[in-house]
């Protein structure tokens, strides 16, 4: 087994450990966890580990790996030297990392959190593609996102209701076994509460229609969609979010008859959506994380030192890319350089319309031009 395997396992193990533990103490020592959403916990213990496992493998990769370090490297280093990073032994330029002051503190945390608003919430960068795509894509996260915010924390027994002793039409809202609300059964909050899975399903729905038509219509995705990758994912959600509501009609207008067999398939179908995610299309919820990275990586460049072409000498990319970009074809296997009249050069050291200038000659030369 190589060590990113190893490490993968180390992580995947960690997770799942994390979420064990969280299960036994948020639920305190499991009085408040119910038995009957067994199945849940140990589907989610189960992709838990997966994502671990996967994320860790990924992460490792030379890429990703370098713009998680660069990342986080600027987000909390403050040092206005140029220190040598460790594993590459490339220094970090000392324009990029500004001193120790009141006002550059929250430099970092203010990019982070403009692109966590831009690329997680409200994913700014789809809707300069297509509205109907960005509605799409808000409807599914959005959905999803509610639905999960709601679901973990009453399965892991985090969340639960108690009637009050002396008015069992009061609920008490109790987190970690904390009272932190109360309501009537028969107020609009009650309403709300009790129906916000609903309310989340029909969202998810609405992004699954437009999912499905854009690609029954889009002839660029009906070329490149694949069945694993692409549709099912989709069958997945609608399967959980049918099932789901087929559980409240089942409660509210048919007595509870065929409440039970819905559950089951109910469980069943979160199980299979949760143990998909880690290796699926889905799991790019994880892999976005990077982006956060990336944004801090590209505004460092955009304020640091400059790499300029070595044949035109034109300002063309932030040396910090350049020098990285190098690193990482290294650790890669990937060889990049050749001999000139100048010595020795990088081919990341030339420009893109000089790269394009040289393929053209290279190849008038191979012809006898």
């Amino acid at each position: 087994m190589n060590a990113r395997n190893h490490l993968g396992l180390v992580g995947g193990a960690a997770l799942a450990l994390a979420v064990g533990a969280g299960i036994w103490l948020g639920s305190h020592g499991l009085r408040h966890f119910d038995p009957a959403v067994i199945g849940y916990a140990i589907g989610t213990l189960l992709a838990a580990f997966a994502v671990g496992y996967r994320f860790v493998t990924w992460a490792q990769r030379p890429p990703s790996r370098m713009y998680f370090r660069r990342g986080l490297q600027l987000l909390f280093r403050r040092a206005s030297a140029a220190p040598q990073d460790s594993a590459t032994n490339i220094p970090v330029h000392a324009s990029t990392l500004q001193p120790f002051n009141s006002s550059t503190l929250p430099l970092g945390a203010g990019t982070l959190g403009h692109a966590l608003a831009t690329k997680f919430v409200t994913q700014s960068f789809i809707a300069r593609r297509s509205p109907l795509r960005w509605v799409m894509h808000v409807c599914l996260s959005g959905g999803s996102t509610l639905a999960f915010a709601i679901t973990f924390p009453l399965v892991f027994g985090w969340v639960h209701f108690e009637s009050l002793p002396n008015n069992a039409e009061i609920y008490q809202v109790k987190a970690l076994g904390l009272a932190v609300d109360q309501f009537s059964v028969h107020s609009a909050k009650a309403f709300v509460m009790f129906n916000l899975l609903n309310f989340s399903a029909v969202i998810v729905l609405v992004g699954l229609v437009l999912a499905a038509w854009r690609r029954v219509t889009d002839a660029g995705e009906r070329a490149t969609q694949t069945f694993v990758e692409d549709i099912l994912p989709l069958v997945l959600i609608f399967t959980v979010t049918v099932t789901g509501l087929a559980l409240t009609v089942s409660y509210k207008f048919l007595a509870g008859r065929g409440h039970g067999l819905w559950a089951v398939v109910h469980m069943v179908s979160v199980v299979s959506l949760l143990l998909y995610i880690p290796f699926g299309k889905l799991f790019h919820i994880f892999q976005r994380t990077c982006s956060l990275m990336v944004s801090l990586y590209k505004k460092a460049g955009a304020t640091g030192p400059r790499a300029h072409c070595r044949a035109c000498g034109e300002d063309f990319a932030s040396q910090m890319h350049v020098d990285d970009l190098k690193v990482v074809l290294d650790q890669l296997g990937f060889d990049y350089r050749f001999a000139t009249t100048r010595g020795r050069i990088h081919y990341q050291d030339i420009c893109p319309a000089c790269r394009r200038r040289l393929l053209a000659l290279n190849q008038g030369r191979s012809i006898g031009r």
